[in-house]
């Protein structure tokens, strides 16, 4: 007797379905996402054109040179750096500073060549301790000759 073998047939997957099911979970995923909210700072930049800005009577200062060293101005004007240059250090050196004056100017100088992880880092710390008033100071570059 004799056997007949059935052909074997060629399994063809199709991945154009799986594709668009890919897709679809991806486009699911981008909508439904929700973003935290409590790391967003409000910035008011100010503009190098037009008049002078305003002038407040008192305003708190930080100076942020191109090594990322971190100065505050205190009340009798003066720089002083800060006892070392940890994120704890300036939190709560910051914090101090804000339980009196959360109202006022919170304005952060730097130096061209500052690092911008130095200046992002006073950013995220001053909107966490409560300051709502965040400016840049600006200077108007030397005329090149």
């Amino acid at each position: 007797m004799k056997f007949q073998r059935k052909k074997k047939e060629k399994i063809d997957i199709s991945m154009t379905s799986m594709i668009d099911v890919v897709f679809l979970l991806l486009i699911f995923f981008m909508v439904t996402t929700t973003f935290d909210r409590q790391t967003e700072v409000r910035i008011e930049l100010p503009e190098a054109v037009g008049s002078e800005a305003e002038s407040h009577p008192k305003t708190i200062t930080m100076d942020i040179d191109a090594d990322g060293t971190y100065y505050l101005k205190g009340e009798d004007g003066l720089s002083y750096q800060l006892v070392n240059q940890t994120r704890e250090t300036l939190k709560q050196e910051l914090g101090k500073l804000a339980e009196h004056s959360k109202q006022l100017p919170f304005v952060i100088n730097t130096d061209g060549k500052t690092p911008s992880e130095a200046v992002l880092k006073v950013l995220d710390i001053a909107g966490q301790v409560g300051f709502s008033h965040i400016t840049f100071s600006t200077l108007y570059p030397a005329a090149e000759k």
